[in-house]
């Protein structure tokens, strides 16, 4: 299991009427009087829409969001992947609205069409102009004008993420039973065992450190969830193209960020074929990546990083007393006695 399985509490909620009048208007042109036929959820908080435009029909995504989160799509879409001759690579923002609240924002992008990658299938005339598409993007904005305006408006993914999201994870299970009703035996063990396994995280900190710094390469523009859900495989006339999609939590970071995400959604037999077409790709482009003992050390730096950002949220709830909380430690402590290299067969240098 990997990090952000755990499943959502919140349902998907639908689209307002002001949002669907302002996509009506946006596929409506110059004419006609678009009519909405049909309404298909795609993932929480993501909806296509169907327009019948005269005898046509069109097609548009609309997805809600936090507006931290829509500024930064709206960021990647208009601003930093055109500034690299990228613009292609993701669906264009069409329109936008704002609740009244003032707590989310709906965005209208261009529905793309194709599929995301199939990861138990792992084509790889699919998986191959994806692997492109990384690499490109990873290259391109190592050493990029505007990749301080990325971190500064992104997430930061690289060591601090780590160091700062396993700290947090500690201060935050000693809490849990401080207060309220007292921990069953159950619950205190479990707490214990989890609040073992970050300690021991935290202590090897710096030399984790020490590894991204000297192996690491250099930060770039991360697309920060790369699960395969987040990718998009589009048959043209010329073939096939690849798009990245819900970059929501794009930052700044080294690129195993990146691929950890990426090589984890597939099965470990796949997994070296893909690493290696990234590396063909990256050699094509004097792009330099370490050996694979190392890659696994820093790919498991990556993942440790993400299991802290689940289980500092779990670990908070749980010290308020939600029974969420619990449940969640649970299955995040399952996670780390399954954790496998992502390279079997490789050992440590």
């Amino acid at each position: 299991m990997s990090a952000s399985a755990l499943s959502p509490r919140v349902g998907s909620p639908r689209p307002p009427s002001e949002v669907v009048e302002l996509a009506r208007h946006l596929v409506a042109g110059d004419g006609g009087d678009p009519r909405l036929v049909a309404q298909e959820p795609l993932k929480r908080s993501v909806h296509r829409l169907c327009f019948e435009v005269g005898a046509q029909p069109a097609w548009v995504v609309v997805k809600r969001l936090f507006p931290r989160q829509a500024r930064v799509n709206q960021l990647v879409a208009e601003r930093w992947l055109p500034a690299a001759g990228l613009e292609w690579a993701c669906p264009g923002v069409r329109g936008i609205f704002h609740d009244s609240g003032g707590r989310a924002v709906w965005h209208v992008y261009d529905d793309l069409g194709g599929n995301g990658l199939d990861c138990h299938v792992c084509d790889p005339g699919q998986v191959a102009p994806v692997v492109e598409l990384l690499v490109e993007l990873h290259v391109r904005f190592a050493g990029h004008a505007l990749l301080a305006e990325c971190r500064e408006h992104g997430e930061e993914l690289g060591m601090a993420f780590f160091t700062q999201g396993v700290g947090r994870c500690v201060r935050l299970l000693k809490s849990v039973g401080s207060a309220g009703a007292p921990l069953s035996r159950e619950q205190a063990e479990l707490r214990d065992r989890l609040l073992g396994r970050v300690e021991r995280l935290y202590g090897e900190r710096h030399e984790r450190a020490l590894l991204l710094q000297t192996s690491g390469g250099p930060d770039t523009l991360l697309h920060g969830d790369l699960w395969t859900t987040n990718t998009l495989v589009v048959e043209r006339t010329a073939g096939v193209e690849a798009r990245l999609i819900d970059w929501d939590h794009a930052g700044v970071g080294p690129v195993t960020y990146d691929l950890s995400t990426f090589l984890y959604r597939f099965p470990p037999e796949h997994r070296p074929s893909i690493l290696g077409e990234y590396r063909e790709a990256a050699d094509r482009r004097a792009w330099w990546l370490p050996a694979d003992p190392t890659l696994n050390l820093l790919f498991e730096t990556a993942e440790y990083a993400r299991y802290a950002c689940c289980l500092a949220e779990a670990a908070l709830a749980a010290a308020r007393g939600e029974p969420w909380g619990f449940e969640d430690l649970a299955e995040i402590d399952t996670w780390f006695d399954r954790l496998e290299p992502v390279l079997a067969g490789t050992e440590a240098e």
